[in-house]
């Protein structure tokens, strides 16, 4: 007979704010502009949604904002919100906290910008807000990973107070049956209070 699991945390539903931004979940209205953001080939070129060679679809975007970012939730698997702009609520990105693991504490950040959105230093604002806010939740260990040669990614990392740590070799499936390695960078609550004041 097997043991049954206990039951995972599940994280509280909160609405983060910045100076320019509102981190929410995402809705139904959100849908077409998930869609044309993860379709983008500028997005899909370093992350193969839904999976490695298969399009993006409409119904993809879709089952992402009603069940799938929200599910991650309520099944303790982490969480999802939507980028917008606190002036107009246009979406700008998304950023979530994904492969929770309850007992070391540790999590992974993952995110993506909108096309037209990119460069303007709203999906770094949003890592820090989610990144700090994680750590207040008792998070020990945050990481972002990303192809070394997505340096966009990679500068949000950077940007965001993380730490490059090293290099997992092939370890990420692409389209065209590619792989890539991934840059791993690190944040814990020591670097936090270890760092000097902002002058």
């Amino acid at each position: 007979m097997t043991a049954l699991r206990p039951p995972r945390p599940v994280l509280p539903s909160v609405v983060l704010e910045t100076e320019r931004l509102r981190l929410r979940a995402f809705i139904e209205d959100d849908i077409d502009d998930v869609y044309a953001s993860c379709s983008d080939p500028g997005l899909q070129a370093w992350l193969p949604l839904p999976r490695p060679d298969a399009p993006y679809t409409r119904a993809d975007a879709e089952q992402w904002c009603r069940e799938i970012a929200p599910g991650m939730r309520t099944g303790g698997e982490g969480q999802q919100w939507a980028v917008t702009l606190r002036d107009g609520g246009r979406l700008v990105g998304a950023v979530g906290l994904v492969r929770v693991m309850w007992q070391a504490m540790n999590s992974e950040i993952g995110y993506w910008a909108a096309p037209g959105e990119r460069g303007r230093g709203h999906i770094t604002e949003a890592v820090v807000a989610v990144s700090r806010w994680a750590l207040d939740q008792g998070f020990q260990r945050l990481e972002i990973k990303a192809a070394p040669r997505n340096t966009a990614s990679r500068r949000v990392a950077e940007k965001a107070g993380f730490t490059l740590e090293g290099v997992e070799r092939g370890a990420m499936p692409l389209h065209g049956g590619r792989r890539t390695d991934l840059a791993v960078y690190g944040l814990l609550p020591a670097d936090l209070r270890d760092r000097p004041p902002a002058h």
